[in-house]
């Protein structure tokens, strides 16, 4: 069932579209606009129906604050007010709302326009996850994983969670290419990417292609030693899947893995840890390849293989 969330500073106008809408939705009330913004960001919500004037945080102003945010910025907002004249309902459909409903309005309207509302929404959705998807390996590709490193960066910091920032990378995929042919490569792609993803299953896991024979993996939750431990088990998967590669370091295609883990708090960038997965990785790759080379947040350092 899909969800509603009203915001409204008016009991009665609250529980007057939740008698409209139960029987098809379930529906959330928020009195306020800074209450209804931390619902926003933490539910999982197909429609919001947001009053303009309200005492705390006028609509414009949540409405704002819900389209600036990678977590809220793609739920459709239906503006419903009050104010009548033309002017209001211009400004709230520059600032991204869907639709403007004056009071008082008819149940068989809001019925209607809900329902179309909610249609458009799946079906964005349904398009927008077909375009975030890499081809070839069926993983989440580079467009989606700069959405979702906003979302679970954001996420980490609210809730004080350890964040990790994980590199993969297939070692010596050139020669693998130009040894078994550019068909055999994209095969290997694929399986690499199959495995690791089999692994990442948590609603917190992230996974995606970061380009050519680069993946990443976003992971919320876990400190860094058992993050750590982890990786090592998803590298030694990939070794287990035995396939042939001459140019190897042992005679299977294996990756190299770094990465980092740290609870980030708002005055920490997401790029710089970024940047230290990447360094992890590089010398993961410098010591020899096929093992994993991990930090945390006191730049100590660990190897999985001396």
């Amino acid at each position: 069932m899909d969800k509603i969330l009203v915001i409204d500073d008016s009991p009665v106008q609250g529980e007057f579209l939740r008698s409209i809408l139960s029987e098809n939705f379930e529906i959330t009330i928020c009195q306020t606009g800074r209450e209804g913004l931390l619902t926003a960001r933490n539910g999982n919500f197909s429609l919001i129906l947001l009053d303009i004037i309200m005492p705390d945080m006028d609509g414009y102003m949540l409405l704002r604050e819900l389209k600036a945010s990678e977590v809220t910025k793609y739920i459709p907002v239906v503006l419903i007010t009050s104010l009548s004249d033309v002017q209001h309902e211009e400004k709230g459909l520059l600032m991204g709302a869907v639709d403007y409903i004056t009071k008082p309005f008819s149940p068989v309207i809001i019925k209607a326009r809900v329902k179309t509302h909610i249609q458009l929404y799946h079906y964005q959705m349904k398009f927008k996850a077909e375009a975030s998807v890499d081809a070839l390996t069926g993983v989440a590709n580079r467009r989606r994983y700069e959405e979702e490193s906003v979302i679970k960066w954001q996420s980490a910091i609210r809730f004080k969670l350890p964040f990790t920032i994980c590199m993969f990378d297939i070692d010596n995929f050139k020669a693998y290419n130009d040894t078994y042919g550019h068909p055999a490569g994209d095969k290997v792609l694929s399986a690499v990417a199959a495995c690791i993803s089999s692994r990442l299953q948590r609603s917190t896991d992230f996974f995606a292609r970061y380009g050519g024979e680069e993946f990443v993996a976003l992971y919320v939750g876990d400190d860094a030693t058992p993050t750590f431990e982890f990786m090592k088990s998803i590298r030694q998967a990939v070794e287990d899947l035995h396939i042939s590669h001459s140019h190897s370091v042992s005679q299977w295609v294996t990756v190299s893995v770094g990465g980092v883990t740290h609870i980030p708090t708002a005055e920490d960038s997401f790029d710089t840890y970024l940047k230290i997965a990447d360094t992890m990785l590089y010398d993961a790759k410098r010591f020899g390849r096929n093992q994993v080379v991990w930090s945390n947040a006191n730049k100590e350092t660990w190897r999985e293989k001396p």
